[in-house]
């Protein structure tokens, strides 16, 4: 399925040079939807927003003055044209489907629609941009680099699709010539945005909803790589080196011709110990607080693109002590009943197979990360929509085999429609095939998962829980006495 995202529109934006006072965003709650909603309202637009799902992000966006409906209903729309008239922008994402009561209303007034990534590229034009591209990461990466360049005494402007722990928030807004943004390529859009530095972390398919294969999604890739006035791509995808043309290298794997290594030499779950070249010249050793080779990965990525933005590396390395995960990536969320707890976004078997070697360098080494040292592995999955999980099943029972125990909760939609024969037990059966001692359980309802978590789950368990979707609120309710008697990440330090 391509997308819909108008060009006309597109082109009459650049030629404006401004948008309509007042923007009406439908389905405003969404991590890069409310993004750019809180980065316009700075820039004193009139904003107005609707999302049926309550959340505090929804609550944060009425503190700063913009106006939420908490239903989608044509009747959102009368009341936002009574006010400011035809003189109207309203933005979508992909997930707002064509029959949107609210989207169906603004057509029958002739307002002017545009997909999200049309009012990031209006955005990106006023700026110096640096876009981090790429099927794994991209969240990471930006927030990694948002955070050296605070360090290195920058402020730039920032949109990002987590929560960046130095800004406590998925955005920052200042007067700097800089923005940071995700070039996201679940909807092919990112070919509409012209990067002065471009990232491209690593290249696998993903979003089968919109792709029809590997090679489909490379050409869009590729189409976004000739838009870049820099591009730095990872030299150890094999996908990437041998299909996109690229301007300046980064590895964690090879030092030769590379313009940008990070070279692993110790790791204890923790951290990671490394050797830093420049061009083949060593520079320093480097240690990166962070868990997990491929954010070693990330982390020389973001380090390669600052300094293509001319940040000096002394001033790098200050920033790099201070490096955190965004929120839902390898999260330590704490001890709950003498296991530890740990929530990531993994929804793709790669990711999976990340998260789940971290975890599992934590069970065989020492290190301070909490008071017990964990002795098995429990994964708590949350397959995210149908068609991935149909075109990954096995590879996603490959994945998860690596555990000891696993719950698989029913898939999250996403708004997909379902599919026939494609549920929880359609990975199960094929992770029982794989592994057929694996105790396994498959609930059918979100309150049995937390009932069989409760039962099955023994102390010192390392308890991982990995989906896109909405597992880490069924899973608050779990740990509600963690939330409630203490700070979220108070159980960590020894």
């Amino acid at each position: 399925m391509k997308s819909y995202v108008s060009l006309d529109t597109e082109a009459k934006l650049k030629k404006t040079h401004e948008l309509p006072p007042h923007i009406h965003f439908i389905g405003i709650g969404g991590i890069g939807m409310s993004a750019l909603a809180m980065i316009l309202a700075k820039n004193g637009y009139s904003i107005s927003g609707s999302d049926q799902k309550k959340s505090q992000t929804l609550h944060e966006l009425a503190k700063n003055q913009i106006d939420i409906f908490q239903t989608q209903e044509e009747s959102n729309i009368d009341k936002i044209f009574k006010v400011h008239g035809r003189n109207i922008l309203v933005v979508r994402s992909s997930a707002i489907r064509e029959e949107n009561l609210e989207l169906s209303k603004a057509k029958k007034y002739n307002l002017t629609i545009n997909h999200r990534s049309e009012i990031l590229a209006f955005l990106i034009e006023k700026k110096k941009s640096i876009l981090v591209a790429g099927t794994h990461g991209k969240t990471t990466t930006s927030t990694f680099i948002a955070t050296l360049l605070c360090y290195a005494q920058r402020s730039p402007n920032a949109i990002i699709g987590g929560i960046v722990p130095h800004y406590k928030k998925n955005y920052n807004f200042s007067d700097d010539e800089l923005l940071i943004a995700e070039a996201d390529e679940s909807d092919g859009s990112l070919v509409r945005f012209n990067p002065n530095i471009g990232v491209i972390t690593n290249l696998e398919l993903e979003h089968v909803d919109h792709y029809l294969d590997l090679e489909d999604l490379t050409n869009t890739m590729k189409q976004f790589a000739q838009k870049c006035k820099c591009l730095i791509t990872n030299y150890d995808c094999k996908n990437l080196k041998n299909n996109i043309k690229n301007s300046k290298l980064f590895s964690i794997k090879k030092i030769n011709n590379i313009d940008f290594a990070l070279i692993p030499k110790e790791s204890n779950g923790c951290e990671i110990i490394s050797e830093y070249y420049e061009k083949e010249k060593f520079i320093d050793i480097i240690k990166i607080p962070i868990p997990g080779i491929h954010n070693l990965s990330n982390t020389v990525a973001a380090i390669a693109a600052c300094r293509i933005a001319g940040i000096p590396f002394k001033d790098i390395k200050k920033g790099i002590n201070y490096l955190q995960l965004p929120s839902r990536r390898f999260d330590y969320k704490g001890l709950w009943k003498n296991r530890l707890i740990i929530e990531d976004y993994a929804h793709h078997p790669s990711e999976i197979d990340s998260a789940v070697s971290i975890a599992s360098t934590i069970i065989k080494t020492k290190n301070n990360l909490s008071q017990i040292s964990p002795k098995r592995l429990v994964i708590v999955f949350q397959p995210h929509r149908f068609s991935r999980t149909k075109k990954f099943q096995k590879e996603f029972a490959k994945s998860l085999s690596k555990s000891d125990l696993v719950f698989i909760s029913p898939i999250y939609s996403a708004g997909e429609d379902e599919i026939a024969g494609i549920n929880n037990e359609t990975i199960g059966y094929e992770l029982k095939k794989l592994k057929p001692s694996l105790e396994l359980y498959t609930p059918d309802n979100n309150q049995n998962l937390i009932k069989l978590i409760k039962e099955k789950t023994i102390e010192k368990d390392l308890i991982l829980i990995l989906g896109a979707g909405d597992i880490n609120i069924i899973c608050s309710n779990l740990f509600l006495e963690l939330i409630n008697n203490q700070s979220i990440k108070s159980d960590l330090a020894a």
